[in-house]
């Protein structure tokens, strides 16, 4: 049986109001459907993406979501939708701005995890979907899931956060502000043309790819087996790393985005970080990768223990950051327990 996957656009014509206090005057998501809905609407899982991400789940994470795959689009109702604020469809700094016809550029709103979650809940609004049987997200995904679980209160029955926490760390802001100083160093930043800072961003991507991977991974992958002065594999590989991403993405969005994630903190203005994790009414799992160095797995596990259905599980990889795109067997013997647990 094959199942189509059906890309699709929902356009949001009334004011957003953001946590900034600017408003967005409405917004496009791009966004992807596969399989279809049960009588009962119970099969719904919603995968939110992480930093440079698209809609296309089935690409970044074939090991997890396709047919036959453990999020089966046979079984299951499979949405996922490019976050406001990126590239792949969804209203960024690239798109027009309404009130000037021109595009937005640095004039586009700053974003919050709360804002982006606040988009997908109109999208779900506007989809009809009554509840939520499993809500995924890993990194910037992870935190904006966390978010959305916040306010979908009984309405997402199981919520997986991967390789992500509660509140974003001085470490991990640190990681993304230098990256973003990389941007500002292009000679091009502040102009208003679509690839400015694109050498700036090839440059933020590679020091990123620092924080992804773990010292053992490059050590394992990138060591020169001959002697040498220059020319070195790492050297390069990171330079094809920052190419590749500035070749498919933007220095704005990347700006963007990485500000959401600075301004992660599931209990501003609700209390604190605990008492806001306490109110979180979906069974929560969160998963640690023991060798992360942006998200370290202490954050997961702080999660799990502050929640009042939660439960932690570890993913072993010298990967680093990126296990939870990478380490498909053990993400489904953990899943598959996890679920396994209700039965």
């Amino acid at each position: 049986m094959i199942i189509d996957m059906a890309q699709e656009c929902y356009r949001h014509e009334e004011v957003l109001e953001l946590e900034s206090g600017e408003k967005l005057p409405g917004f496009e998501i791009a966004y992807t459907t596969q399989g279809h809905l049960t009588a009962a609407k119970d099969n719904v899982i919603w995968i939110v993406h992480a930093l440079t991400g698209d809609a296309n789940v089935q690409e970044w994470w074939s090991g997890i979501v396709g047919e036959d795959k453990f999020y089966d689009p046979t079984k299951h109702f499979i949405v996922c939708a490019n976050l406001l604020g990126s590239n792949y469809g969804s209203t960024n700094p690239l798109s027009n701005n309404p009130t000037t016809g021109k595009p937005y550029y640095y004039d586009f709103p700053n974003l919050s995890t709360r804002d982006l979650a606040k988009a997908l809940e109109h999208l779900r609004v506007h989809l009809g979907i009554s509840s939520i049987h499993s809500l995924v997200g890993g990194s910037l995904g992870g935190q904006v899931a966390l978010e959305w679980a916040y306010i979908l209160k009984e309405k997402v029955k199981h919520t997986i956060i991967l390789a992500s926490n509660a509140k974003t760390s001085p470490w991990t802001i640190g990681f993304n502000e230098t990256q973003r100083m990389a941007i500002e160093a292009d000679s091009t930043w502040g102009e208003n043309r679509p690839d400015a800072g694109k050498k700036g961003l090839e440059a933020a991507r590679a020091i990123a790819m620092l924080s992804y991977r773990h010292p053992q991974d490059f050590d394992a992958k990138q060591k020169d087996l001959d002697e040498k002065l220059d020319g070195f594999r790492i050297s390069s590989y990171l330079r094809y790393q920052g190419q590749k991403l500035a070749n498919r993405f933007n220095a704005f969005s990347y700006w963007i985005l990485s500000k959401a994630m600075d301004s992660h903190d599931i209990g501003r203005a609700r209390g604190g970080t605990e008492k806001a994790l306490s109110q979180i009414q979906s069974k929560i799992l969160t998963i640690g990768v023991d060798r992360d160095l942006l998200f370290l797995k202490e954050e997961s596990q702080f999660i799990a223990n502050h929640v009042p259905k939660g439960s932690y599980k570890e993913i072993s990889s010298r990967t680093g950051h990126d296990a939870f795109l990478i380490e498909y067997e053990q993400l489904q013997y953990i899943l598959r327990s996890f679920y396994l647990e209700e039965v």
